[in-house]
């Protein structure tokens, strides 16, 4: 059996049967590795000894018929910016010093380890996942899958690549401003950023209230099974959401049909680019036919990027202030441009972009009275060259300006989730993005149950 091929769903299925061990899914995962991640660059750690005898153990108590979580002996791995006990978090950084301690799980690796999946190794990062691509100075360019002239996406590439090539089931990401879904769109598997606190953070994150970490998976059943293991409560976040009261991966298959759903094509502002839009546009009709009921219209707010722009400049002001004397002439030039920015605003700009933040919320809040979810595009292009922080020859002065369909939803702390939609003329990936209300986490993963169904991923 190509275990590298099966979803952790089907994995886990084979291993109850016994017609797959874990053991087997963590070799067919480590060699995958080994054959492709030195073209993809998904993966800035691996610990194969490590994840061999996480394996071992799993697999003794499947024979025991005692598996500990419904993930139990799944491949996966974690983003290098959780804190992970016995590996160093450099968050793609050459200014944090790997030679100390590292004797903390953060929230996420700790729920990862009691529910027995096993842990592969860390994934890249742009530095402090700042921008919406993955390359730094310390780990270089991740690529993506499907095309390595292209990017993976970002912040979260390291992952999105190593799920979409077959380099472990199941990741975890962050999602600052659309971190999770831009390489999910870009390489064509299912990230979610769910409601803002439903998985806790340890440490806060300087990025305050846009700061989510998700799942992201090959299927929305996955995501949905990885989101119940996540969204375990944890007392380093006070911030933290109580702990749901039923699980996702029955929610996920919620008959949706007959519900109001809003599809903006362009927000009444955005550029996309026409075969994106052709792509997503089509996917929209297939859940039409599939009872859905959608109205074009769009939620009605200007493009919000000014307040965004404050409150990610300064809370990497603030994160980069507690960097040792001299690291300005050590981190990404990008960053430090947004380090510069971020120390030019006061605490008045913060509150007055935090105020627009609220607004933006509340005007959602009034528009998901009228619709149960609003579908967009996850983004307005497919990957481009790897190696940007924008497309070349475009114009644009970052990446928040090809980003306008994801970072809304990060100030008004919404799920949002990006599913693959369908395929360029070229084979790129192309996402289609579900939005729903604060808290709404299993409303929005049905949807995109039924969009899986209408529309299959290969």
């Amino acid at each position: 059996m190509n275990d590298t091929k099966l979803t952790a769903s089907e994995l886990v299925a084979a291993y109850a049967t016994g017609e797959l061990s874990p053991v087997e899914a963590t070799q067919n995962a480590l060699r995958v590795i080994e054959e492709r991640d030195g073209e993809t660059n998904a993966y800035c750690l691996v610990d194969a000894d490590g994840a061999l005898e996480q394996a071992k153990a799993s697999e003794i108590r499947w024979r025991d018929g005692n598996p500990i979580g419904w993930l139990d002996g799944v491949p996966a791995s974690i983003k290098d910016m959780f804190l992970t006990q016995g590996w160093p978090t450099l968050r793609g950084s050459r200014c944090i010093d790997p030679d100390q301690p590292w004797d903390v799980d953060s929230p996420v690796t700790a729920r990862l380890r009691e529910n027995g999946l096993v842990l592969l190794g860390k994934t890249t990062t742009p530095e402090l996942a700042w921008k919406g691509v993955t390359d730094n100075t310390l780990t270089g360019i991740t690529r993506n899958p499907h095309d390595p002239s292209t990017t993976a996406g970002g912040s979260s590439g390291g992952s999105a690549a190593a799920v979409a090539a077959g380099m472990g089931e199941l990741s975890v990401g962050t999602d600052g401003g659309g971190s999770i879904r831009i390489p999910a769109s870009f390489c064509g598997i299912v990230g979610l950023k769910p409601t803002h606190g439903r998985i806790p953070l340890f440490p806060a994150s300087p990025f305050g209230p846009l700061s989510h970490a998700g799942p992201m998976a090959r299927s929305v059943d996955d995501t949905a099974l990885l989101l119940d293991v996540l969204a375990l409560p944890d007392h380093r976040d006070p911030a933290a959401l109580a702990p749901p009261v039923s699980t996702f991966r029955e929610a996920v298959r919620r008959d949706v049909r007959g519900l109001n759903a809003a599809y903006s094509p362009t927000f009444g502002y955005v550029d996309v680019d026409p075969e994106v839009a052709a792509i997503v546009k089509s996917a929209v009709q297939s859940l039409s036919d599939a009872g859905l009921h959608i109205e074009e219209t769009d939620p009605g707010f200007s493009d919000p990027k000014p307040a965004f722009d404050i409150l990610w400049s300064t809370g990497a002001a603030k994160w980069l202030d507690t960097f040792p004397a001299g690291s300005d002439t050590m981190v990404d030039p990008g960053l430090r441009k947004v380090w510069e920015l971020g120390k030019t605003f006061s605490a008045s700009d913060y509150l007055g972009a935090n105020a627009e933040r609220a607004a933006l919320g509340i005007l959602m809040g009034e528009f998901h009275t009228r619709y149960d979810v609003l579908i967009t595009p996850t983004l307005p292009i497919a990957a481009f060259e790897a190696g940007h922080e924008v497309p070349p020859g475009s114009g644009l002065s970052g990446w928040p300006d090809w980003t306008p369909f994801t970072y809304p939803f990060n100030m008004t702390q919404q799920p949002a989730i990006s599913v693959p939609a369908g395929r360029t003329s070229r084979g790129l990936p192309v996402g289609l993005q579900i939005i729903g209300p604060r808290h709404s986490d299993d409303l929005v993963l049905a949807v995109a149950k039924l969009l899986e169904e209408v529309r299959p991923w290969p």
